[in-house]
């Protein structure tokens, strides 16, 4: 029986081993700690933004250490330091008040500006609406080129990779019937709203995280600056089905975004204005 149990066992690491995910360009990255690859303006900023308060912070973190523990050793009592006897000290309060301040506002400045661009929803080139669902995401294209388009994002992984009857592969929960599809170098403009709970509209590749909130509408941008795909997650708790409804997106060159405008409108019309349409990306 052991003999048996140990074969199974090393039957079971090995086919762990041959389907181990990979890293998916344009989402999860197999071990990753640091941002997903930016691949707009604004995530190019946030990362750049992380990076220099985590610097400050480091900075700090060894200026205060190292002067307590250099302090610990140099002035230890077995060297016979005799501690300095005052109340107070002016010049101390000031030096802890102001150096903060200043570090502070050194870390706010950028970090408005980074927070004012992602505000700036003007001159888009066109506008999407995002309707989160309990459990799938719904696009509505306002204007532009694509306007009128409608048609609801729904998962199509199999029950069969869910339930682990079948190898997961790299876009395990990622994997959409219809795909929200952009032109890559224009502003699009996202509107977010939800028609039952409170969802989340996140791409990490494009430093774009905005709640879609039923009964109100928020909105925000992105400007793809390399043509892929692109993989997101509704970014709030919204029930049984939270992690069955991925946002996948198509960044296209424009003449091939125009062409599969043409498409799908062609097919809109031949379906009668159908809802999805058959003609989305596969």
């Amino acid at each position: 029986m052991k003999l048996k149990h140990y074969a199974t066992l090393a039957s079971a690491l090995f086919v762990s081993t041959a389907y181990a995910a990979q890293s998916l360009s344009g989402g999860p990255q197999v071990n990753g700690i640091d941002f997903q690859q930016p691949v707009t303006s604004i995530a190019f900023d946030q990362r750049g933004l992380n990076y220099m308060v985590m610097l400050i912070c480091l900075a700090i973190g060894v200026l205060v250490f190292g002067a307590m523990f250099y302090s610990v050793y140099k002035f230890r009592k077995s060297k016979g330091a005799v501690p300095a006897k005052f109340h107070e000290s002016t010049t101390v309060e000031v030096l802890w008040t102001v150096i903060p301040l200043v570090i502070v506002i050194a870390m706010v400045i950028p970090a408005t500006k980074v927070v004012l661009a992602q505000e700036d929803v003007g001159h888009s080139f066109m506008t999407v609406k995002a309707t989160g669902y309990q459990w799938k995401w719904g696009y509505d294209y306002l204007d532009g080129p694509g306007k009128g388009i409608s048609f609801y994002s729904t998962l199509t992984t199999p029950m069969s990779q869910i339930f682990g009857k079948a190898p997961k592969p790299d876009d395990y929960l990622l994997q959409v019937d219809h795909p929200l599809v952009v032109p890559v170098n224009e502003k699009v403009r996202i509107m977010t709203t939800s028609a039952d709970v409170l969802h989340g509209w996140y791409v990490p590749a494009f430093g774009v995280q905005m709640d879609a909130i039923p009964g109100a509408t928020r909105e925000t941008w992105f400007k793809v600056d390399k043509p892929g795909t692109y993989y997101g997650q509704c970014a709030q708790i919204c029930g049984k089905g939270h992690a069955f409804m991925p946002i996948v997106i198509k960044v296209l060159p424009l003449d091939e975004y125009k062409a599969w405008v043409k498409s799908t409108e062609a097919e809109l019309k031949k379906d009668g204005g159908a809802f999805p349409p058959s003609g989305a990306v596969s």
